[in-house]
Protein backbone atom coordinates (compact mmCIF):
# COMPACT_ATOMS: atom_id res chain seq x y z
CA UNK A 1 0.00 0.00 0.00
CA UNK A 2 2.91 2.43 1.23
CA UNK A 3 4.46 2.31 -2.79
CA UNK A 4 0.88 2.80 -4.34
CA UNK A 5 0.35 5.96 -1.94
CA UNK A 6 4.32 7.34 -3.77
CA UNK A 7 2.99 6.09 -6.74
CA UNK A 8 5.34 8.00 -9.31
CA UNK A 9 3.84 10.49 -11.59
CA UNK A 10 4.99 9.19 -14.59
CA UNK A 11 3.31 6.15 -14.28
CA UNK A 12 -0.37 8.14 -14.05
CA UNK A 13 -2.73 7.23 -17.34
CA UNK A 14 -3.85 10.75 -18.58
CA UNK A 15 -7.52 9.49 -19.14
CA UNK A 16 -9.38 7.04 -17.14
CA UNK A 17 -11.17 4.31 -18.29
CA UNK A 18 -14.72 3.68 -16.62
CA UNK A 19 -13.61 -0.24 -15.62
CA UNK A 20 -10.76 1.51 -13.82
CA UNK A 21 -13.24 4.06 -11.97
CA UNK A 22 -13.48 2.70 -8.33
CA UNK A 23 -10.04 2.07 -7.97
CA UNK A 24 -8.97 5.66 -8.92
CA UNK A 25 -11.60 7.70 -6.34
CA UNK A 26 -10.12 4.89 -4.13
CA UNK A 27 -6.47 6.27 -5.20
CA UNK A 28 -7.60 10.09 -4.73
CA UNK A 29 -7.40 9.43 -0.62
CA UNK A 30 -4.57 7.21 -0.81
CA UNK A 31 -1.98 8.61 -3.44
CA UNK A 32 0.27 11.85 -1.97
CA UNK A 33 1.52 14.83 -2.88
CA UNK A 34 2.01 15.58 -6.91
CA UNK A 35 0.59 12.22 -8.08
CA UNK A 36 -2.32 13.01 -5.97
CA UNK A 37 -3.05 16.22 -7.96
CA UNK A 38 -2.92 14.49 -10.93
CA UNK A 39 -5.37 12.01 -9.89
CA UNK A 40 -7.84 14.41 -8.82
CA UNK A 41 -7.33 16.13 -12.37
CA UNK A 42 -8.59 13.10 -14.06
CA UNK A 43 -11.42 12.49 -11.94
CA UNK A 44 -12.47 15.91 -12.63
CA UNK A 45 -12.00 15.88 -16.27
CA UNK A 46 -13.95 12.32 -15.83
CA UNK A 47 -16.91 14.24 -14.01
CA UNK A 48 -17.42 16.55 -17.57
CA UNK A 49 -17.31 14.10 -19.64
CA UNK A 50 -19.12 10.92 -17.82
CA UNK A 51 -20.89 12.27 -14.46
CA UNK A 52 -23.17 9.76 -14.17
CA UNK A 53 -20.67 7.13 -14.18
CA UNK A 54 -19.28 9.12 -11.02
CA UNK A 55 -22.30 9.86 -9.53
CA UNK A 56 -22.11 6.67 -7.29
CA UNK A 57 -19.37 8.09 -5.71
CA UNK A 58 -20.54 11.51 -4.85
CA UNK A 59 -20.45 10.62 -1.24
CA UNK A 60 -16.50 9.88 -1.38
CA UNK A 61 -15.69 13.46 -3.02
CA UNK A 62 -17.88 15.43 -0.18
CA UNK A 63 -15.56 14.37 2.40
CA UNK A 64 -12.74 16.28 -0.04
CA UNK A 65 -14.93 19.26 1.00
CA UNK A 66 -12.72 19.70 3.99
CA UNK A 67 -9.45 18.35 2.87
CA UNK A 68 -6.03 19.52 4.19
CA UNK A 69 -5.28 20.29 0.52
CA UNK A 70 -6.86 23.52 -1.12
CA UNK A 71 -6.05 22.01 -4.48
CA UNK A 72 -7.95 18.57 -3.72
CA UNK A 73 -10.52 20.54 -1.90
CA UNK A 74 -10.80 22.95 -5.23
CA UNK A 75 -10.98 20.37 -7.63
CA UNK A 76 -14.11 18.76 -5.66
CA UNK A 77 -16.01 21.66 -5.21
CA UNK A 78 -16.06 22.33 -9.41
CA UNK A 79 -16.40 18.29 -9.72
CA UNK A 80 -19.38 18.13 -7.25
CA UNK A 81 -21.15 20.89 -9.44
CA UNK A 82 -20.47 18.68 -12.69
CA UNK A 83 -22.20 16.10 -10.98
CA UNK A 84 -25.17 18.38 -10.31
CA UNK A 85 -26.95 17.68 -13.45
CA UNK A 86 -27.35 14.20 -12.86
CA UNK A 87 -28.18 14.31 -9.44
CA UNK A 88 -31.14 12.06 -9.36
CA UNK A 89 -31.34 11.57 -5.44
CA UNK A 90 -30.97 15.01 -4.61
CA UNK A 91 -27.63 14.77 -2.91
CA UNK A 92 -26.36 18.32 -3.34
CA UNK A 93 -29.63 19.54 -2.04
CA UNK A 94 -28.70 17.74 1.60
CA UNK A 95 -25.16 19.13 1.25
CA UNK A 96 -26.17 22.23 -0.15
CA UNK A 97 -25.22 24.61 3.64
CA UNK A 98 -21.87 22.78 3.46
CA UNK A 99 -20.99 23.83 -0.24
CA UNK A 100 -21.83 26.94 -0.08
CA UNK A 101 -20.64 28.16 3.57
CA UNK A 102 -16.92 28.97 2.81
CA UNK A 103 -18.29 31.65 0.48
CA UNK A 104 -17.94 33.57 3.70
CA UNK A 105 -14.65 33.47 3.63
CA UNK A 106 -11.51 33.17 4.99
CA UNK A 107 -10.34 31.63 1.39
CA UNK A 108 -10.75 33.58 -1.33
CA UNK A 109 -9.80 30.94 -3.89
CA UNK A 110 -12.54 28.64 -2.68
CA UNK A 111 -15.21 31.18 -2.38
CA UNK A 112 -14.21 31.79 -5.97
CA UNK A 113 -14.36 27.95 -6.98
CA UNK A 114 -18.16 27.92 -5.54
CA UNK A 115 -19.24 31.09 -6.88
CA UNK A 116 -17.82 30.26 -10.41
CA UNK A 117 -19.63 26.68 -10.20
CA UNK A 118 -22.98 27.80 -8.68
CA UNK A 119 -24.44 28.72 -12.26
CA UNK A 120 -23.91 25.04 -12.90
CA UNK A 121 -25.86 23.56 -9.86
CA UNK A 122 -28.74 26.38 -10.33
CA UNK A 123 -28.94 25.48 -13.96
CA UNK A 124 -29.40 21.39 -13.14
CA UNK A 125 -31.13 22.61 -10.21
CA UNK A 126 -33.61 25.63 -11.25
CA UNK A 127 -35.84 25.16 -7.40
CA UNK A 128 -32.73 25.87 -5.95
CA UNK A 129 -32.10 29.19 -7.89
CA UNK A 130 -32.90 31.98 -5.19
CA UNK A 131 -30.98 29.99 -2.43
CA UNK A 132 -27.93 29.89 -4.64
CA UNK A 133 -29.06 33.65 -5.40
CA UNK A 134 -28.88 34.33 -1.53
CA UNK A 135 -25.79 32.91 -1.43
CA UNK A 136 -24.02 34.16 -3.97
CA UNK A 137 -25.02 38.03 -2.52
CA UNK A 138 -23.59 36.98 0.95
CA UNK A 139 -20.07 37.70 -0.85
CA UNK A 140 -20.57 41.21 -0.48
CA UNK A 141 -20.25 40.60 3.41
CA UNK A 142 -17.64 37.90 3.33
CA UNK A 143 -14.48 38.22 5.31
CA UNK A 144 -11.34 36.87 3.29
CA UNK A 145 -7.81 37.19 4.49
CA UNK A 146 -4.52 37.24 2.28
CA UNK A 147 -0.98 36.64 4.12
CA UNK A 148 -2.72 36.49 7.15
CA UNK A 149 -4.41 39.53 7.19
CA UNK A 150 -7.98 41.15 6.47
CA UNK A 151 -8.06 41.66 2.37
CA UNK A 152 -11.06 43.60 1.32
CA UNK A 153 -9.33 43.36 -2.22
CA UNK A 154 -9.95 39.75 -1.86
CA UNK A 155 -13.54 40.61 -1.54
CA UNK A 156 -13.46 43.03 -4.70
CA UNK A 157 -12.28 39.76 -6.68
CA UNK A 158 -15.12 37.51 -5.39
CA UNK A 159 -17.91 40.39 -6.30
CA UNK A 160 -16.28 39.65 -9.78
CA UNK A 161 -16.38 36.21 -10.03
CA UNK A 162 -20.25 36.63 -8.57
CA UNK A 163 -21.29 38.87 -11.84
CA UNK A 164 -20.09 36.00 -14.32
CA UNK A 165 -21.89 33.05 -12.27
CA UNK A 166 -25.01 35.25 -12.31
CA UNK A 167 -24.75 36.34 -16.12
CA UNK A 168 -24.99 32.24 -16.95
CA UNK A 169 -28.82 32.08 -15.36
CA UNK A 170 -29.92 35.56 -15.26
CA UNK A 171 -33.36 34.31 -17.14
CA UNK A 172 -33.95 32.31 -14.15
CA UNK A 173 -33.52 34.32 -10.97
CA UNK A 174 -37.22 35.85 -9.38
CA UNK A 175 -35.31 38.49 -7.65
CA UNK A 176 -33.54 40.36 -10.21
CA UNK A 177 -33.93 43.38 -8.48
CA UNK A 178 -31.48 42.10 -5.98
CA UNK A 179 -29.08 40.78 -8.54
CA UNK A 180 -29.46 44.53 -9.85
CA UNK A 181 -28.97 46.43 -6.72
CA UNK A 182 -25.58 44.47 -6.25
CA UNK A 183 -24.04 44.34 -10.08
CA UNK A 184 -24.77 48.26 -9.77
CA UNK A 185 -22.80 48.32 -6.80
CA UNK A 186 -20.15 47.01 -8.22
CA UNK A 187 -19.48 50.07 -10.27
CA UNK A 188 -18.29 51.69 -7.85
CA UNK A 189 -15.60 48.35 -7.04
CA UNK A 190 -11.80 49.83 -6.77
CA UNK A 191 -10.29 47.05 -9.59
CA UNK A 192 -11.24 48.10 -13.27
CA UNK A 193 -11.91 44.43 -14.26
CA UNK A 194 -14.70 44.30 -11.73
CA UNK A 195 -16.58 47.55 -12.73
CA UNK A 196 -15.87 46.34 -16.24
CA UNK A 197 -18.08 42.80 -15.80
CA UNK A 198 -20.62 45.20 -14.32
CA UNK A 199 -21.16 47.36 -17.06
CA UNK A 200 -20.78 44.42 -19.10
CA UNK A 201 -23.27 42.61 -17.69
CA UNK A 202 -26.16 45.50 -16.99
CA UNK A 203 -25.48 45.91 -20.85
CA UNK A 204 -26.09 42.82 -21.67
CA UNK A 205 -29.40 42.48 -19.49
CA UNK A 206 -30.40 46.36 -19.85
CA UNK A 207 -34.36 45.06 -21.20
CA UNK A 208 -34.61 42.78 -18.20
CA UNK A 209 -34.33 45.41 -15.67
CA UNK A 210 -36.20 48.08 -17.74
CA UNK A 211 -39.24 47.12 -15.48
CA UNK A 212 -37.28 47.89 -12.48
CA UNK A 213 -36.54 51.37 -13.66
CA UNK A 214 -32.93 50.87 -14.83
CA UNK A 215 -31.89 53.19 -16.95
CA UNK A 216 -28.46 52.39 -18.18
CA UNK A 217 -26.43 54.73 -16.70
CA UNK A 218 -23.43 52.25 -17.23
CA UNK A 219 -22.30 53.24 -20.76
CA UNK A 220 -20.66 56.56 -18.59
CA UNK A 221 -19.06 54.14 -16.11
CA UNK A 222 -17.45 52.16 -18.96
CA UNK A 223 -14.77 55.33 -18.95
Amino acid sequence: MAQKKNKGLVHLPEQISPEALPEWVNNLFEFQGSARLKCEKLLRKFSEEHPELLYPFFDQLVRLLDDENSFIKWGAIITLSNLAAIDVDNKMDRIFEQYFQPIMGPSMITAGNIIGSAWKIAQAKPYLTERIVKELLRVQQAQYQAKGEDSPECRNIACGHAIVSFDHFMDQIEDKRAVLAFVEGQLQNSRAAVRHKAVQFLKKHHTVFKEFGYKGQHEKELH
